[in-house]
């Protein structure tokens, strides 16, 4: 396994909306957190705890209002859209319940597009990569199927493919398994925990699945928007930070 390193860090977190106005709300009120490469995490939470407003902070889909998110050292939080565009775009892979594959492209072509808009055509290792990355999720005979000649668990393995294409620092996982069967999401799974251990990339799993929880090797609990507990595996308590 690669070295274990920091990709992401939270110092005093806090995400409001409404600022200035009567109706102002703090969502996140000053997390702290860390994730190192070698974390296979959970991010579990009841509805409206705040967990899609804190995945769009580290994903750099939006920016906090005090506080500071790190992405492999570098501070975040004054980048200019297009630093936060690339920075995105270069680090961070995203797999979500519905795939948002493009309907008019083969498989092969929406693994590449995330190279595709950032290098333009691709050249024959950018081919080779994403050749590579369809056998790995068991795909390479599929690659010129569009999406809507896929079943759902072969349309979700694209999504990871793509994902994982421009090889992130960090993986996130929006319910990745939500809409699949019990045999197509474990497979899923094993192949989001099989990326951690190869390539050393971090894995942070959104979910209201005790058992997928459960399976990672740590849990972040966030409540009403503040980290309420943060667990290895088997329940040993630790905190993380």
């Amino acid at each position: 396994m690669p070295d274990r390193r920091e990709v992401l860090r939270l110092e005093g977190l806090r995400k409001s909306y409404n600022i200035g106005q009567p109706n102002e709300v703090e969502v996140l009120h000053g997390l702290d957190l860390r994730v190192d490469s070698a974390d296979f995490a959970a991010l579990v939470g009841p509805s409206g705890s705040g967990k899609s407003t804190l995945l769009n902070q580290i994903g750099l889909l939006d920016s906090p209002t005090a506080g500071e998110l790190y992405l492999l050292g570098q501070p975040t939080r004054t980048m200019d859209d297009e630093a936060r565009t690339a920075a995105r775009g270069k680090h961070i892979g995203f797999v979500f319940q519905f795939h948002h594959l493009i309907g008019a492209f083969t498989a092969l072509e929406n693994v590449l597009m995330p190279l595709m808009v950032a290098h333009g055509k691709p050249d024959r290792e950018a081919l080779d990569r994403a050749r590579g990355l369809l056998a790995d999720v068991g795909l390479e005979t599929l690659a010129d199927r569009k999406p809507d000649q896929l079943s759902g668990g072969q349309q979700q393995r694209v999504a990871i493919a793509r994902a994982l294409v421009t090889r992130p620092a960090l993986l996130l996982a929006d319910e990745p398994t939500g809409n699949l069967d019990t045999k197509t999401a474990a497979d899923v799974f094993a192949l989001l925990r099989r990326f951690n251990e190869q390539f050393g990339c971090a894995v942070l799993v959104v979910t209201h699945d005790p058992r997928l929880a459960e399976s990672c090797d740590r849990t972040i609990t966030l409540v009403d928007g503040r980290i309420d507990g943060d667990m290895a595996s088997g329940g040993a308590a630790g905190a993380r930070g």
